[in-house]
């Protein structure tokens, strides 16, 4: 069979293409901007420029590929970049680990997707990927194709266990660690979406991917609260989000994925690029356990700003399928935004926790909705059927959550307190860095 090597062929620029381009771009001109001053006096001064340049061009030509060779090329190229940039000092011991310790993840990452995209070329005889995704064929070669994407992305997006590169990845300049965890991280999340129509067929599969999904947010969502360095504290954050955007996945919400990966990939740039004035931020802790009456008001305030953001967003809370789990998420959400509100005047302050709550509903809502609403046509959103699994995971997200608002009374007993030591250092020492990408001793740092 001839191989098609237009340029017609080799890409292909739909709404989810676009979307990715205007992510790429945005936070590569946000990124360049910060760096011009950032970076002034570093010796590598313009070779960095001319990396970060040719990695925008690399991303922007990935998520356009239409060409199964294209997409590998181009993949393992922009990741080969990224750990160029991880390692810029060239003189930091630490730096130079982390680089080795990301180009080994992506490796391994790159022979996931290897093995998958010969296995979708033999089972087809084809490499454009729209023509794959559309040509539904039941073949044990294609499942195993599929499983091995899913590993390819969880390398990718640090998903658990695949996160010690990211944990260990700090030493890289500040805009680096954005351009990183605002742009490429997301290359798992693009690549599951790229090849959704696929995982339509394999119910079990979502069951998997969600099950992963919730283990990689609660972990990175735990590790994240013990942090006391800003940017340890954001790694293990873009651990929890990337595991909620497999979660979606899994739900059979992809649309909703996409949605995620650019609200995530343009706020986790900024919090990255202001990291030093985030050292500075003062947190509103409310008492804990809470009152009844906080507690039933931040419920009443959660439920309403859920309702205004079904209503917006075009999902139902009554469905009986997983966007149900969505609306779930968005309750809890809403009662932890209003509980610093209402626990001192709870009944006072209960018409503020309805407006804010409910213009977090509409905020959520309303940019899910015009996030989504482009790539509709492409069929990304087929909630699956609730079943013993997804309710699991609904209770999962619950239970700990309700533990950790009203167990407080528990500290006085020294067996709880023992108990939970020792689980808080054996989760502390889960959650550090490869040893080798820690400086130990300022002399260490080569800043030149």
């Amino acid at each position: 069979m001839m191989l098609n090597l237009s340029i017609a062929a080799l890409f292909h620029v739909d709404a989810l293409s676009i979307l990715m381009l205007t992510l790429v771009i945005f936070i590569g001109l946000c990124v360049g901007t910060f760096s011009y001053r950032y970076m002034k006096g570093d010796k590598n001064y313009c070779l960095f420029f001319f990396q970060l340049l040719t990695l925008i061009t690399f991303l922007i030509i990935m998520v356009c590929a239409d060409n199964l060779a294209v997409l590998f090329i181009f993949w393992c190229l922009s990741n080969t970049l990224l750990v160029k940039l991880i390692s810029h000092k060239k003189g930091w011991i630490a730096a130079k680990a982390s680089g080795s310790l990301a180009a080994k993840n992506y490796s391994l990452g790159a022979l996931f997707l290897a093995g998958a995209f010969i296995l979708f070329y033999t089972v087809t005889g084809e490499t454009s990927i729209q023509y794959i995704v559309n040509q539904q064929r039941n073949s044990a070669f294609i499942s195993v194709g599929i499983i091995l994407l899913v590993l390819a992305a969880m390398t990718q997006s640090a998903i658990w266990p695949f996160h010690r590169w990211l944990l260990s990845s700090l030493n890289s300049p500040t805009p680096v660690s954005a351009m990183m965890h605002a742009g490429l991280v997301n290359g798992g999340g693009f690549l599951l979406v790229r090849f959704a129509p696929l995982y339509f067929n394999h119910t079990d599969l979502l069951i998997i991917l969600f099950t992963l999904g919730m283990i990689s947010a609660l972990i990175g969502t735990l590790w994240k609260l013990m942090q006391t360095d800003v940017k340890r504290m954001l790694a293990c954050s873009t651990m929890a989000q990337m595991g909620f955007m497999l979660t979606e996945c899994g739900l059979g919400l992809f649309s909703l994925a996409v949605a995620h990966l650019i609200l995530h990939g343009m706020f986790k740039s900024y919090l990255f690029l202001a990291s030093a004035s985030t050292a500075q931020e003062v947190r509103v802790k409310p008492p804990r356990p809470p009152s009844l009456v906080a507690f039933i008001g931040s419920c009443i305030a959660g439920f309403f700003g859920s309702i205004v953001f079904s209503f917006v967003s075009g999902h139902s809370w009554f469905s009986a399928d997983t966007t149900f789990v969505v609306m779930v998420v968005t309750l809890l959400g809403g009662i932890q935004f209003s509980l610093p509100i209402l626990h001192l005047k709870t009944l006072k302050n209960l018409p503020l926790a309805l407006m804010f709550t409910g213009l977090f509903g509409l905020a959520y809502g309303l940019s899910v909705h015009v996030l989504t609403l482009p790539i509709g046509k492409l069929q990304l959103m087929q909630p699956q059927a609730l079943n013993v699994f997804y309710v699991m995971g609904i209770l999962t997200l619950i239970l700990p959550w309700l533990g950790m608002l009203f167990m407080s009374h528990y500290k006085k007993n020294k067996r709880w307190q023992q108990y939970m030591l020792h689980a808080y250092v054996i989760a502390l020492n889960s959650s550090q860095p490869d040893d080798k990408t820690v400086t130990t001793h300022r002399n260490h740092y080569h800043y030149q």
